[in-house]
């Protein structure tokens, strides 16, 4: 096993989140016009299985934290990827709903896996200093995988199979990165460091308020993400290859969340909140109103991907700093809360497509972002505690890997290897 540079863990961290949360969950969407014309689904029908890798994302973070402790952070993120094998390969052969249904589940499970183990082997080969970043620029993973998916539409039209099995490949792939790359550690624990101490009712409050506004931004995407390819292809008239670009678009832009959410934490979160969520109703509102038109679609893309990236990225980065020093509760609650988001809004806006159409339903949906984003003055500040709590990105996490005694596998001290330690 050879450990990572902070940078290098980085860059392999955004690659394994390209997979489960690019290719794995969010890539879907780019395919629901091909799947739901073979395999003669519904809206409504298309919404449900929409919603299930939402649900199943749940179940496996709620217990990744206990897999990431007993297992270790590479036996985590192996099953995490073996899902992934089993989701995307079930999708490339299915044939009814219920199959269909059974792989996006698996997906669902490999992404809800991904980001604990990641988050526990990070405190093992990266420097508590740099944390909030490093975090950041793993979760525009998301982007990459996008961007990944997107020339398989581009390129293969109507290939949705073959896509979903060059998918399983890059899966197969990551099992074996992982194996090498990520180490097989579970407690994480500093030979001097004190429990943490418990959680007060003031930082309860606003981790609440935190999950309540990433439900309420994961409800408000889950419209763009499971139906914008299928809205451009039903009513503007546009072919399946065309929505290739829009996923092209929602990653290239994507990639500048890393940037803008680590420059919100620090400067004005509130406001920054505020805005992405206008931006990312502004991109359901104009995606609606102008379906036939390629430009404009794939500006409203740019626009929902810098908007989308950008909170989940703040989302992080605040979790993060309200609970320093728990980084399986503080970065995985507002993802939980992302994720309950959509798996509420994905058979709703099936039915509402439906019942009054993607125009209507899109705008309904825009109408709930802006109401959120009125509210978004009480969006939790860390700054906002006593001068004790106050915790700056430096005093987040726990301490350096090669400052840690390491429990393995067998409970026995773990030590990495001299020349495998990137301080040595």
């Amino acid at each position: 096993m050879k450990f990572l540079s902070s940078t290098g863990f980085a860059l392999f961290g955004a690659m394994l989140i390209a997979l489960s949360f690019g290719l794995a969950r969010f890539a879907f969407g780019l395919f629901v016009p091909p799947i739901r014309a073979e395999l003669e689904l519904t809206p409504d029908i298309i919404g449900i299985i929409g919603a299930l890798p939402l649900i199943s994302f749940v179940l496996a973070t709620l217990v990744a934290p206990v897999s990431a402790d007993r297992l270790g952070a590479r036996y985590t993120a192996l099953i995490s990827c073996g899902f992934g094998v089993l989701g995307l390969a079930l999708i490339s052969q299915a044939s009814t709903p219920l199959t269909l249904g059974i792989g996006v589940f698996a997906c669902g499970i490999c992404t809800g896996l991904m980001m604990p183990a990641l988050t526990a082997a990070m405190q093992v080969v990266v420097d508590r200093s740099v944390h909030g970043r490093v975090s950041s620029v793993m979760n525009a993973g998301t982007s990459i995988g996008l961007v990944i998916a997107a020339p398989t539409v581009l390129f293969m039209t109507d290939a949705w199979r073959y896509a979903y099995l060059s998918f399983t490949a890059v899966a197969v792939v990551s099992v074996v990165a992982t194996w090498f790359f990520i180490p097989s550690v579970s407690r994480i624990m500093p030979s001097n460091a004190a429990p943490p101490s418990p959680i007060s009712a003031l930082q309860w409050w606003r981790l609440l308020r935190l999950s309540l506004f990433g439900f309420a931004m994961g409800f408000v995407a889950s419209a763009y993400w499971l139906f914008a390819p299928d809205l451009v292809v039903s009513i503007g008239a546009l072919s399946s290859a065309d929505t290739g670009w829009l996923w092209f678009a929602v990653g290239i832009a994507g990639l500048g969340g890393a940037l803008i959410s680590d420059l919100a934490d620090r400067n004005n979160p509130p406001i920054t909140h505020a805005l992405m969520l206008v931006a990312m109703a502004a991109s359901l509102a104009l995606l609606a109103a102008s379906p036939g038109q390629l430009g404009i679609a794939i500006f409203s893309a740019m626009v929902f991907g810098l908007s989308y990236m950008s909170l989940t990225g703040l989302y992080l980065m605040t979790g993060i700093r309200l609970l320093p020093g728990r980084m399986s509760m503080g970065p995985v609650l507002p993802f939980l809360a992302c994720a309950l988001g959509q798996a509420a809004g994905s058979p709703l806006v099936g039915l509402l497509v439906n019942e009054y159409g993607y125009a209507d339903a899109f705008a309904m949906f825009a109408a709930i972002g802006i109401l959120v984003a009125i509210v978004s003055p009480l969006y939790p500040r860390y700054l906002e505690s006593e001068p004790e709590e106050t915790v700056a990105e430096e005093a987040t996490g726990l301490q350096a890997a090669f400052d840690h005694q390491l429990l393995g596998e067998d409970g026995e001290p773990f030590e990495p290897a001299a020349e495998d330690n990137p301080a040595s």
